[in-house]
């Protein structure tokens, strides 16, 4: 496997470090249609008699195995280099989908949680931690930027699959035969796209990465071992910060089209499902455009001061939403946008804090680890949201009521949030390495 070694991904002189973050998106765009996963639910909730809080067990163990393998792989990644990493996560993530074809076929719905999730799973966190310490190093000037174009794949992923998806069941069929087909198309298509990344994909040379840190203007720094970084207290705050903002978020993601046809059903004027998945692909071009816009910002007002929006802002927008109902489409729309831009932007803007308080030494390895956050929120949020939304309606409510005490819990998570960012110092020095040990 000589092409996937480290030392194969070396960049030449003078190659321009611009051709790292579409190498990078390649493989995020790909993997962020698990962000459309809401699309699938109703029909394999009618071709195979599932429940909503059955139907998302595959998106929910995908999103834990993304934390998991995130964690343990990230030292990995660092070891092998970026190019080893997009592949393993395309053999994984393409994988997945032609598992999760079978299961469709044979109605063995376990197969589809064991692709899409389990395997599935594991392509989507080693696919997502790929670029990111590549980025970092490439361009120390403006970390946020950088990692926010990639991971702004990541969020805009959806925005493709989500109206792709649906094309493509209205064509094949939402039986467990046009399913299958839909899933097999996915995953064959998804690893020629994600080919690219691994052809394209450089790691700077010793002597440009030195290059370009002088270039910066940027102080040398002290750095910290991934080892030692889960022993401070920065790290934890960051986990709680991380957790609870992607709880937020990825309860409404996760039941994005079923939601709002949901919230609007009894009105004059129902969402129908053509115009749920477009809403689907609005909350996906929110996501996408967070992580870039926001994450840019944070390298002119800093990191903590964007979190300060994320979480405070997105609690008074969930406490619109809670207090109009279903008074206005345009309003829920908008406020559900707002609410995933500052979701996207957390994700993307994390790298740069870790980069921030650690360095760059670990950092990739150090995001691994804290993607264990999203682990749990993975779990958590949908849980909320769904099996809230599925007692209400066993007890004979619907409209917002189904979803109203979701959104104030929400709300309660975000405020925690808010706290834990309010915590955040700089490191303690005892935790200290200096990057010319380990050069």
């Amino acid at each position: 496997m000589g092409f996937l070694d480290r030392s194969r991904t070396v960049a030449p002189p003078h190659w321009s470090r611009w051709l790292v973050p579409p190498a990078a998106l390649s493989v995020h765009l790909a993997i962020g249609q698990a962000y459309a996963w809401s699309v699938f639910k109703p029909p394999l909730e009618g071709a195979l008699g599932l429940t909503g809080t059955q139907s998302a067990l595959p998106f929910q163990l995908g999103i834990v195995m993304l934390g998991l393998s995130a964690a343990f792989g990230g030292t990995l990644v660092e070891r092998n280099g970026p190019r080893w990493a997009m592949f393993t996560s395309a053999v994984c993530f393409s994988s997945g989908f032609l598992i999760s074809a079978l299961g469709v076929a044979t109605s063995q719905y376990w197969l589809v949680v064991l692709g899409y999730g389990f395997v599935g799973g594991i392509g989507l966190g080693i696919g997502y931690i790929s670029p990111v310490s590549t980025l970092i190093k490439w361009f120390p000037d403006r970390p946020g930027m950088a990692t926010g174009i990639a991971i702004m794949g990541f969020g805009g992923g959806a925005l493709i699959a989500s109206p792709w998806s649906t094309a493509m069941l209205e064509s094949f069929g939402k039986d467990t035969g046009g399913i299958a087909k839909t899933f097999l198309v996915h995953g064959l298509v998804y690893a020629v796209f994600m080919s690219v990344g691994v052809l394209l994909v450089r790691v700077p040379a010793q002597e440009t990465e030195q290059k370009v840190v002088a270039g910066s203007n940027i102080p040398a720094a002290f750095n910290v071992s991934a080892s030692n970084a889960i022993k401070t207290p920065q790290f934890w705050c960051l986990w709680v910060v991380l957790c609870f903002n992607v709880t937020a978020g990825i309860g409404i993601l996760e039941k994005a089209s079923p939601m709002i046809r949901d919230f609007f059903a009894q009105t004059d004027a129902p969402v129908a499902v053509t115009a749920a998945a477009g809403f689907v692909a609005l909350l996906s071009l929110a996501n996408m455009a967070g992580r870039i816009v926001w994450s840019s910002t944070s390298d002119l007002v800093g990191r903590k001061n964007i979190y300060r929006l994320y979480l405070g802002a997105g609690a008074l927008t969930y406490l619109v939403i809670a207090l109009a109902g279903n008074a206005s489409k345009m309003l829920f729309v908008v406020c559900a946008m707002v609410i995933l831009s500052f979701y996207g932007g957390g994700f993307a803007t994390v790298p740069a804090y870790l980069k921030d308080l650690f360095g760059t030494y670990q950092v990739g390895a150090i995001h691994g680890r804290l993607l264990t956050a999203w682990s749990l929120a993975g779990v958590l949020g949908p849980l909320i949201v769904n099996a809230i939304a599925d007692s209400q309606k066993a007890a004979g409510k619907a409209g917002p009521d189904l979803y109203t005490t979701s959104l104030y819990i929400m709300i309660g998570l975000l405020a925690v949030g808010f706290v834990a960012n309010e915590m955040v110092r700089p490191v303690d020095s005892k935790y200290h390495e200096r990057l010319e040990a380990h050069a």
